[in-house]
């Protein structure tokens, strides 16, 4: 199965805001808000009781548990933060299993594309200096947030549009 343009839609205006408060939290601080991932969690909660059908509305709740589970253990792994961790999960129950390789694949190019935007801007002093607080200039870590929060936002316009 795969997910509706009109439930696309009526997702999309929502999680378009909460990723880009996503990308930016985690750009300038290095962490993604638990309160984003709440709203999130809220959003598919009375957005997909309208837009989906009863049974898979239940079902994809499912989807949230099991990306928490995993991302639980790679975060004890040390190969996520635990904001990126969370945020995933919040993320599943918008993604039937129809397409969940999709967007894998779609994660998959947004990730690196990400890493190399935001390496590259910060070595440019005019982008620094634009933003000369943000935590993740100088840190080592990767800012996840800043290719989980638009992913889904992609992901659903393309819906919308198929």
């Amino acid at each position: 199965m795969h997910l509706s343009s009109t439930a696309a839609l009526a997702f999309l205006p929502f999680a378009s805001v909460i990723g880009l408060w996503v990308a930016w939290s985690d750009l300038k601080f290095m962490k993604i808000p638990n309160r984003a991932v709440f709203a999130l969690a809220l959003c598919f909660a009375v957005v997909g009781i309208v837009v989906l059908p009863f049974g898979e509305y239940l079902w994809r709740w499912s989807h949230l548990a099991v990306v928490l589970a995993i991302g639980f253990v790679l975060n004890l792994l040390r190969m996520i933060g635990a904001g990126d961790a969370k945020y995933a999960a919040a993320m599943a129950p918008f993604i039937p299993l129809g397409d969940a390789i999709w967007f894998m694949l779609l994660f998959c190019a947004i990730l690196p594309a990400s890493f190399f935007i935001h390496r590259g801007a910060r070595m440019l002093p005019p982008v620094r200096k634009a933003a000369p607080d943000w935590v993740s200039w100088d840190s080592r870590k990767f800012p996840m947030g800043l290719a989980l929060g638009p992913v889904l936002a992609i992901y659903l316009v393309f819906a919308a549009v198929s």
